[in-house]
Protein backbone atom coordinates (compact mmCIF):
# COMPACT_ATOMS: atom_id res chain seq x y z
CA UNK A 1 0.00 0.00 0.00
CA UNK A 2 2.97 2.47 0.23
CA UNK A 3 5.91 2.91 -1.53
CA UNK A 4 9.86 4.01 -0.91
CA UNK A 5 9.79 7.73 -0.69
CA UNK A 6 13.57 7.12 -1.09
CA UNK A 7 14.22 10.67 -1.73
CA UNK A 8 15.06 14.14 0.38
CA UNK A 9 11.99 15.89 0.19
CA UNK A 10 9.16 12.80 0.46
CA UNK A 11 6.42 12.80 3.18
CA UNK A 12 6.24 9.64 5.49
CA UNK A 13 3.06 9.17 7.88
CA UNK A 14 2.63 6.30 10.30
CA UNK A 15 0.87 5.12 12.39
CA UNK A 16 -0.79 8.22 12.16
CA UNK A 17 -4.64 8.87 14.03
CA UNK A 18 -6.89 11.12 14.75
CA UNK A 19 -9.82 11.57 17.35
CA UNK A 20 -12.41 14.17 17.47
CA UNK A 21 -14.44 12.85 20.76
CA UNK A 22 -15.64 10.25 19.64
CA UNK A 23 -15.29 10.38 16.38
CA UNK A 24 -12.18 8.48 14.84
CA UNK A 25 -11.09 10.67 11.58
CA UNK A 26 -8.18 8.77 11.09
CA UNK A 27 -7.32 5.16 11.99
CA UNK A 28 -3.52 4.51 12.31
CA UNK A 29 -2.70 5.57 8.64
CA UNK A 30 0.65 4.95 6.90
CA UNK A 31 1.33 6.69 3.87
CA UNK A 32 4.31 7.15 1.57
CA UNK A 33 4.20 9.78 -0.83
CA UNK A 34 6.95 10.14 -3.36
CA UNK A 35 9.49 13.04 -3.82
CA UNK A 36 8.89 15.35 -7.06
CA UNK A 37 5.71 13.50 -7.50
CA UNK A 38 1.77 14.90 -7.87
CA UNK A 39 -0.58 13.14 -5.43
CA UNK A 40 -4.15 13.44 -4.99
CA UNK A 41 -5.71 12.30 -1.57
CA UNK A 42 -9.11 10.94 -2.71
CA UNK A 43 -12.21 10.42 -0.74
CA UNK A 44 -15.96 11.53 0.16
CA UNK A 45 -16.66 14.53 2.63
CA UNK A 46 -15.62 12.98 6.02
CA UNK A 47 -13.44 10.49 5.18
CA UNK A 48 -10.11 12.20 6.50
CA UNK A 49 -8.49 13.48 3.86
CA UNK A 50 -8.06 16.94 5.03
CA UNK A 51 -7.55 16.24 8.69
CA UNK A 52 -4.16 13.87 7.61
CA UNK A 53 -3.46 17.08 5.26
CA UNK A 54 -3.83 19.73 7.95
CA UNK A 55 -1.74 17.10 10.55
CA UNK A 56 1.16 17.34 7.74
CA UNK A 57 1.18 20.76 7.40
CA UNK A 58 0.93 21.22 11.13
CA UNK A 59 -2.03 22.92 11.51
CA UNK A 60 -3.13 19.60 13.87
CA UNK A 61 -1.35 17.38 15.43
CA UNK A 62 -2.48 13.26 15.95
CA UNK A 63 -2.81 11.66 18.76
CA UNK A 64 -0.74 8.96 17.91
CA UNK A 65 1.77 8.39 15.09
CA UNK A 66 4.53 10.04 13.47
CA UNK A 67 5.36 12.85 10.33
CA UNK A 68 8.62 12.80 8.47
CA UNK A 69 9.05 15.62 5.94
CA UNK A 70 12.13 15.58 3.92
CA UNK A 71 13.79 12.90 6.50
CA UNK A 72 13.27 14.93 9.50
CA UNK A 73 11.01 14.31 12.38
CA UNK A 74 8.27 17.16 11.35
CA UNK A 75 5.22 15.42 13.98
CA UNK A 76 4.94 18.73 16.27
CA UNK A 77 7.05 21.20 14.64
CA UNK A 78 4.90 24.49 13.81
CA UNK A 79 4.00 25.13 10.53
CA UNK A 80 6.91 27.47 9.57
CA UNK A 81 9.39 24.81 10.47
CA UNK A 82 7.99 22.14 8.25
CA UNK A 83 9.20 23.53 4.43
CA UNK A 84 5.57 23.45 3.28
CA UNK A 85 3.49 25.72 0.88
CA UNK A 86 -0.45 25.28 1.83
CA UNK A 87 -2.91 26.82 -0.35
CA UNK A 88 -6.85 26.31 0.89
CA UNK A 89 -9.60 26.31 -1.02
CA UNK A 90 -11.03 29.85 -0.06
CA UNK A 91 -7.48 32.23 -0.51
CA UNK A 92 -7.48 34.49 2.03
CA UNK A 93 -5.23 37.20 0.14
CA UNK A 94 -4.39 40.82 1.92
CA UNK A 95 -6.84 42.71 -0.03
CA UNK A 96 -5.03 45.73 0.08
CA UNK A 97 -1.30 44.37 -0.87
CA UNK A 98 -1.28 44.16 -4.92
CA UNK A 99 -0.82 40.76 -6.46
CA UNK A 100 3.06 41.00 -6.80
CA UNK A 101 3.14 41.96 -3.08
CA UNK A 102 0.89 39.02 -1.75
CA UNK A 103 3.65 36.87 -3.48
CA UNK A 104 6.36 38.86 -1.89
CA UNK A 105 4.91 38.60 1.83
CA UNK A 106 6.86 34.97 2.68
CA UNK A 107 10.04 36.40 1.61
CA UNK A 108 9.61 39.85 3.30
CA UNK A 109 8.72 38.64 6.39
CA UNK A 110 12.24 36.12 6.29
CA UNK A 111 14.14 39.53 5.47
CA UNK A 112 15.49 38.31 2.07
CA UNK A 113 17.26 40.90 0.08
CA UNK A 114 14.94 43.35 -1.76
CA UNK A 115 17.03 42.41 -5.19
CA UNK A 116 16.31 38.96 -4.65
CA UNK A 117 12.74 39.12 -3.65
CA UNK A 118 11.85 41.31 -6.81
CA UNK A 119 13.50 38.90 -9.14
CA UNK A 120 11.78 35.89 -7.24
CA UNK A 121 8.37 37.65 -7.67
CA UNK A 122 8.90 38.62 -11.46
CA UNK A 123 10.00 35.35 -12.08
CA UNK A 124 6.58 33.29 -10.43
CA UNK A 125 4.22 35.79 -11.84
CA UNK A 126 5.82 34.70 -15.07
CA UNK A 127 5.56 31.04 -13.92
CA UNK A 128 1.61 31.05 -13.38
CA UNK A 129 1.00 33.51 -16.08
CA UNK A 130 0.19 36.61 -14.12
CA UNK A 131 2.96 39.09 -14.68
CA UNK A 132 0.35 41.49 -16.54
CA UNK A 133 -1.24 41.59 -13.33
CA UNK A 134 1.67 42.19 -11.10
CA UNK A 135 0.18 45.90 -10.00
CA UNK A 136 -3.46 44.61 -9.40
CA UNK A 137 -5.26 44.29 -6.00
CA UNK A 138 -6.97 40.57 -5.53
CA UNK A 139 -10.48 42.34 -5.95
CA UNK A 140 -9.71 42.88 -9.33
CA UNK A 141 -8.35 39.42 -10.11
CA UNK A 142 -10.78 36.54 -11.12
CA UNK A 143 -11.16 33.35 -8.74
CA UNK A 144 -8.99 31.60 -11.13
CA UNK A 145 -6.07 33.88 -11.03
CA UNK A 146 -6.26 34.61 -7.52
CA UNK A 147 -5.82 30.96 -7.59
CA UNK A 148 -2.74 31.25 -9.49
CA UNK A 149 -1.55 33.30 -7.16
CA UNK A 150 -1.45 31.54 -4.08
CA UNK A 151 0.03 29.26 -5.92
CA UNK A 152 2.73 31.48 -6.47
CA UNK A 153 2.94 32.68 -2.73
CA UNK A 154 3.21 29.48 -1.62
CA UNK A 155 6.04 28.50 -3.65
CA UNK A 156 7.53 31.77 -3.54
CA UNK A 157 9.84 30.63 0.29
CA UNK A 158 10.54 27.33 -1.96
CA UNK A 159 9.08 24.88 0.33
CA UNK A 160 9.76 21.08 -0.24
CA UNK A 161 6.54 20.05 -0.30
CA UNK A 162 3.33 21.67 -1.30
CA UNK A 163 0.20 20.97 0.08
CA UNK A 164 -3.19 21.86 -1.56
CA UNK A 165 -6.83 21.44 -0.15
CA UNK A 166 -9.39 21.48 -2.83
CA UNK A 167 -7.61 24.56 -3.98
CA UNK A 168 -10.38 24.62 -7.39
CA UNK A 169 -13.05 23.61 -4.95
CA UNK A 170 -15.03 27.00 -5.05
CA UNK A 171 -14.48 27.83 -8.79
CA UNK A 172 -16.72 26.84 -11.39
CA UNK A 173 -16.87 24.04 -13.50
CA UNK A 174 -14.42 25.56 -17.06
CA UNK A 175 -12.34 27.48 -14.81
CA UNK A 176 -11.57 23.85 -12.82
CA UNK A 177 -10.69 22.24 -15.69
CA UNK A 178 -8.59 25.06 -16.84
CA UNK A 179 -6.63 25.02 -13.69
CA UNK A 180 -6.27 21.50 -13.56
CA UNK A 181 -3.92 21.86 -17.14
CA UNK A 182 -2.54 24.50 -15.53
CA UNK A 183 -1.42 22.82 -12.47
CA UNK A 184 -0.01 19.66 -14.32
CA UNK A 185 1.63 21.48 -16.62
CA UNK A 186 3.29 23.92 -13.57
CA UNK A 187 3.99 20.57 -11.41
CA UNK A 188 5.98 19.47 -14.61
CA UNK A 189 8.03 22.40 -14.54
CA UNK A 190 8.71 23.20 -10.86
CA UNK A 191 8.42 19.18 -9.83
CA UNK A 192 7.86 19.76 -5.61
CA UNK A 193 6.18 17.15 -3.94
CA UNK A 194 2.19 18.00 -4.28
CA UNK A 195 -0.50 16.47 -2.35
CA UNK A 196 -3.65 17.72 -3.01
CA UNK A 197 -6.96 17.19 -1.48
CA UNK A 198 -9.97 16.40 -3.59
CA UNK A 199 -13.34 14.84 -3.76
CA UNK A 200 -12.96 15.23 -7.68
CA UNK A 201 -12.44 11.96 -9.22
CA UNK A 202 -12.20 12.85 -12.72
CA UNK A 203 -9.89 15.77 -11.63
CA UNK A 204 -7.77 13.06 -9.55
CA UNK A 205 -7.62 11.05 -12.31
CA UNK A 206 -6.48 13.51 -14.92
CA UNK A 207 -3.93 15.34 -12.26
CA UNK A 208 -2.36 12.89 -9.96
CA UNK A 209 0.56 10.93 -10.25
CA UNK A 210 -0.74 8.85 -7.85
CA UNK A 211 -3.84 8.56 -6.37
CA UNK A 212 -4.74 7.59 -2.09
CA UNK A 213 -8.46 6.80 -2.07
CA UNK A 214 -9.22 7.33 1.71
CA UNK A 215 -12.35 6.53 3.71
CA UNK A 216 -13.70 6.51 6.91
CA UNK A 217 -9.94 7.20 8.41
CA UNK A 218 -8.38 4.49 6.49
CA UNK A 219 -6.60 4.26 3.19
CA UNK A 220 -8.32 1.80 0.86
CA UNK A 221 -5.73 1.93 -2.22
CA UNK A 222 -2.52 3.55 -3.50
CA UNK A 223 -1.76 3.57 -6.96
CA UNK A 224 -1.91 5.00 -10.35
CA UNK A 225 -4.95 6.50 -12.08
CA UNK A 226 -4.77 3.25 -13.92
CA UNK A 227 -3.60 1.05 -11.65
CA UNK A 228 -7.11 2.07 -9.34
CA UNK A 229 -9.89 2.21 -12.14
CA UNK A 230 -8.96 -1.08 -13.82
CA UNK A 231 -7.75 -3.01 -10.65
CA UNK A 232 -9.41 -1.67 -7.69
CA UNK A 233 -9.14 -3.11 -4.39
CA UNK A 234 -12.36 -3.54 -3.41
CA UNK A 235 -15.81 -2.62 -4.49
CA UNK A 236 -15.50 0.94 -2.33
CA UNK A 237 -12.30 1.99 -4.84
CA UNK A 238 -14.18 0.95 -8.03
CA UNK A 239 -17.49 2.83 -6.99
CA UNK A 240 -16.05 6.08 -6.11
CA UNK A 241 -13.52 6.00 -9.13
CA UNK A 242 -15.49 6.04 -11.93
CA UNK A 243 -19.53 5.19 -13.20
CA UNK A 244 -20.27 1.49 -12.25
CA UNK A 245 -23.53 -0.45 -12.43
CA UNK A 246 -24.87 -4.17 -10.82
CA UNK A 247 -25.46 -6.85 -13.29
CA UNK A 248 -26.02 -10.21 -12.11
CA UNK A 249 -25.13 -9.17 -8.45
CA UNK A 250 -21.69 -8.09 -9.85
CA UNK A 251 -20.24 -4.68 -10.00
CA UNK A 252 -19.22 -3.60 -13.74
CA UNK A 253 -18.48 0.05 -15.65
CA UNK A 254 -21.69 0.23 -17.29
CA UNK A 255 -19.13 1.56 -20.41
CA UNK A 256 -18.35 -2.71 -20.55
CA UNK A 257 -21.75 -3.80 -20.61
CA UNK A 258 -22.75 -5.20 -24.13
CA UNK A 259 -26.58 -4.48 -25.33
CA UNK A 260 -27.91 -7.27 -27.32
CA UNK A 261 -31.35 -7.30 -29.21
CA UNK A 262 -31.87 -11.48 -28.99
CA UNK A 263 -30.97 -14.32 -25.88
CA UNK A 264 -27.26 -15.26 -26.03
CA UNK A 265 -25.42 -17.43 -23.31
CA UNK A 266 -24.46 -15.39 -19.71
CA UNK A 267 -26.72 -12.57 -20.90
CA UNK A 268 -29.40 -10.88 -18.67
CA UNK A 269 -32.96 -10.05 -19.97
CA UNK A 270 -34.00 -6.47 -18.98
CA UNK A 271 -36.37 -3.86 -20.01
CA UNK A 272 -35.09 -0.61 -20.96
CA UNK A 273 -37.08 2.16 -18.83
CA UNK A 274 -35.08 5.34 -20.00
CA UNK A 275 -32.82 7.01 -22.63
CA UNK A 276 -31.24 9.60 -21.29
CA UNK A 277 -29.03 11.58 -23.98
CA UNK A 278 -26.06 14.04 -22.56
CA UNK A 279 -24.37 15.22 -25.65
CA UNK A 280 -23.48 12.25 -27.96
CA UNK A 281 -23.13 10.23 -24.60
CA UNK A 282 -26.65 8.53 -23.78
CA UNK A 283 -27.75 6.42 -20.92
CA UNK A 284 -29.87 3.50 -21.00
CA UNK A 285 -31.45 2.88 -17.49
CA UNK A 286 -32.94 -0.55 -17.67
CA UNK A 287 -35.05 -3.06 -15.22
CA UNK A 288 -33.93 -6.77 -15.18
CA UNK A 289 -35.85 -9.73 -14.29
CA UNK A 290 -33.91 -10.01 -10.98
CA UNK A 291 -35.63 -6.47 -10.08
CA UNK A 292 -32.00 -4.59 -10.70
CA UNK A 293 -32.11 -2.09 -12.14
CA UNK A 294 -28.21 -1.99 -14.88
CA UNK A 295 -27.40 0.71 -16.83
CA UNK A 296 -25.64 0.96 -20.27
CA UNK A 297 -23.22 4.11 -21.24
CA UNK A 298 -24.02 3.91 -24.96
CA UNK A 299 -23.28 6.63 -27.75
CA UNK A 300 -26.18 7.84 -30.05
CA UNK A 301 -25.15 5.71 -33.28
CA UNK A 302 -24.82 2.73 -30.71
CA UNK A 303 -28.74 3.46 -30.07
CA UNK A 304 -29.72 3.66 -33.32
CA UNK A 305 -28.36 0.76 -34.81
CA UNK A 306 -29.50 -1.28 -32.21
CA UNK A 307 -33.24 0.51 -32.73
CA UNK A 308 -33.56 1.07 -28.75
CA UNK A 309 -36.71 2.15 -27.50
CA UNK A 310 -38.09 2.73 -24.39
CA UNK A 311 -40.11 -0.43 -22.90
CA UNK A 312 -38.39 -2.35 -25.46
CA UNK A 313 -36.49 -5.67 -24.47
CA UNK A 314 -32.76 -6.38 -24.53
CA UNK A 315 -30.14 -8.86 -23.06
CA UNK A 316 -27.42 -7.54 -21.54
CA UNK A 317 -23.79 -9.18 -20.63
CA UNK A 318 -20.40 -8.15 -19.58
CA UNK A 319 -17.51 -7.83 -21.91
CA UNK A 320 -15.10 -8.08 -18.92
CA UNK A 321 -15.59 -9.55 -15.99
CA UNK A 322 -15.74 -7.61 -12.53
CA UNK A 323 -12.23 -6.96 -11.07
CA UNK A 324 -13.77 -7.56 -7.55
CA UNK A 325 -15.17 -9.69 -5.62
CA UNK A 326 -19.35 -8.83 -4.41
CA UNK A 327 -21.16 -5.66 -4.65
CA UNK A 328 -20.79 -2.21 -3.11
CA UNK A 329 -22.80 -0.77 -1.22
CA UNK A 330 -24.44 2.49 -2.56
CA UNK A 331 -22.09 4.00 -4.98
CA UNK A 332 -20.55 7.54 -2.21
CA UNK A 333 -21.93 10.52 -3.34
CA UNK A 334 -19.08 13.07 -3.54
CA UNK A 335 -19.80 16.44 -1.42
Amino acid sequence: MTHDSGGASGIEVRGVTRRFGDFVALDDVDLDVRPGGLTALLGPSGGGKSTLLRIIAGLDYPDAGTVRIAGRDATFLPPQRRSVGFVFQHYAAFKHLTTARNVAFGLEIRRRPRDEVRARVAELLRLVHLEQFADRLPSQLSGGQRQRMALARALAVQPEVLLLDEPFGALDAQVRKELRDWLRRLHDEVHVTTLFVTHDQEEALEVADEIVVINQGRIEQVGSPGELYDRPANPFVMAFLGPTTVLGGELVRPHDVEVLTDARAGAHEARVTKLLRIGHEVRAETRAADGSTPWVQLNRVQVDELGLVEGGTVWLRALVPSPVAGVAAPAPVPA
